[in-house]
């Protein structure tokens, strides 16, 4: 596998403080400024909520990978993920964020592998790793037959 990749996105404003992402082979998505800043719009999504999604998604994408390439089987995943945006040093930065992954499994005896692969994926994340915040893993491993 190629250890270099590129992706490519283009933002364009439209009017006030709402814009389009786009890439070129990805749907269109609207973004704006959030509604906790001045002029800020309510119901569109921020670059701070696509800065919170992308260590969700990265956790979900890299466990994914791990538990298959671990013969790992669960019954479901979902996660929540909360940023913590903050001033620090007289600046804003989303300062940590908590990762909140759910995993339901058939078998109690694999509950300790369940989360030690969700910890795994975590350290392994290459958006998380490439982020300065702070990233808290908060797993929860449920037992369903």
């Amino acid at each position: 596998m190629n250890t270099t990749h590129y992706y490519s996105t283009k933002v364009t404003w439209e009017r006030e403080r709402i814009g389009s992402l786009t890439s070129p082979t990805l749907p269109e998505i609207k973004v704006a400024t959030p509604p906790e800043f001045p002029k800020g719009v309510p119901n569109i999504w921020s670059p701070e909520h696509l800065f919170v999604a992308s260590a969700n998604i990265c956790l979900m994408t890299t466990f994914l990978a791990i538990a298959e390439n671990s013969n790992f089987s669960f019954k479901s995943f979902t996660s929540e993920a909360v940023g913590k945006l903050e001033k620090v040093d007289n600046t804003f930065m989303i300062s940590e964020i908590e990762l909140k992954p759910n995993v339901i499994i058939e078998d109690e005896s694999k509950k300790e592998k369940a989360i030690r692969l969700l910890e795994k994926s975590e350290k392994a994340c290459l958006i998380s790793n490439s982020m300065k915040s702070k990233i808290i893993l908060t797993p929860n491993v449920v037992v369903k037959k």
